[in-house]
């Protein structure tokens, strides 16, 4: 009996292990995605498209992004009927599929990764008619573009940590505790006492993050008002323009945004608005991360910033906060 429970368990585990290397295979053999980032297929026929179904969608997807001087929709949509969903567009890096039909028992929406490419995100709304799917996609709202968002995040962050520039970590750790993942082009552009500063940067564009810290004082440390006060007294002793007198700090044109975000364990205040340079003309979008240092005696601050003034400017500022969320506790990148 104990012979042929061995056998038995042995049988399992083997049988697991080559579902296991079944599933790997299987998707090491998918194409690499296509399609440019911040683009959403849209599976969907061209009257649901045109009525309820579409608009809710554009609502949802197409509207102008937050804290960017000109507008500019969250993504890009490209429509797609069923009868045209071929090979060509099942590779795309984003599909939502709306399925319509009086055969659906089961209305709902599916989210699913690697389906006919990878890393591809695919989310399918199921539903018997099309004011049924458009309640479904408004119920769902907060979830659909979280999971899209953060399919475009986790791409940029695999691909810094695949290209890294393993130099940077080691002096932003030094400061910070911890430490962003930089792809290859990133590099050291200022050291001061408690700031450092970090750039990528080609003919007309400008992607950096700047890392500082300073004494938290225990209460309120992490209101709007607080954080951009101690921003633009940073930023004003250590981003000097290109003239005297000229130095970053936050425009006034709108009031920046607050939202208090955890993701992965980790807690933070995130703000967005926009940084201009005192007594000149340069300007554009920013998005930092505030957060409590382990002791809790410190802020530290990690802030993406984008200049393209030739360029919109979505996709430079979603690559370079996508960087933010890559930040690891020294401890954690040992694991």
């Amino acid at each position: 009996m104990k012979r042929f429970l061995s056998i038995a368990a042995f049988a399992f585990v083997l049988l697991a292990l080559t579902g296991c290397n079944e599933g790997t295979r299987k998707k090491a053999l998918l194409p690499t995605i296509s399609g440019k980032a911040g683009e959403v297929i849209i599976v969907v026929s061209k009257g649901e498209w045109e009525g309820c179904v579409g608009i809710e969608l554009r609502d949802l997807l197409a509207s102008d992004c937050p804290f960017l001087p000109q507008k500019e929709p969250l993504y890009t949509l490209v429509n797609i009927t069923p009868s045209t969903f071929t090979n060509i567009f099942q590779i795309h890096r984003n599909i939502l599929i709306v399925n319509i039909s009086s055969d659906v028992t089961e209305p709902g929406i599916v989210y699913r990764t690697d389906v006919w490419a990878q890393p591809q995100c695919v989310i399918s709304v199921n539903a018997p008619d099309g004011e049924s799917a458009a309640g479904i996609i408004r119920e769902n709202r907060d979830r659909i573009l979280h999971t899209l968002e953060q399919a475009e995040r986790d791409r940029i962050i695999n691909n810094a940590k695949k290209f890294e520039e393993r130099s940077l970590a080691p002096e932003v750790t030094a400061l910070a505790e911890g430490s962003p993942h930089f792809p290859s082009g990133y590099s050291l552009k200022k050291r001061a006492q408690n700031f450092i500063w970090i750039s990528y940067e080609t003919t007309y564009i400008n992607q950096g993050i700047f890392i500082y810290r300073y004494p938290a004082s225990g209460e309120n440390d992490l209101t709007v008002e607080k954080i951009i006060a101690k921003r633009n007294e940073v930023l004003k002793q250590n981003v000097p323009g290109m003239f005297d007198n000229t130095y970053m700090t936050t425009s006034d044109i709108t009031v920046p945004g607050l939202e208090y975000v955890r993701y992965k364990g980790r807690d933070f205040a995130e703000v967005r608005g926009y940084w201009e340079v005192n007594n000149d003309f340069m300007g554009g979008p920013f998005v930092s991360h505030s957060f409590y240092s382990p002791s809790g005696e410190d802020i530290i601050v990690i802030e993406a910033f984008v200049y393209a003034p030739r360029y919109d400017k979505r996709h430079y500022l979603r690559q370079v906060e996508s960087l933010l969320y890559s930040f690891e506790w020294a401890e954690e990148s040992k694991k």
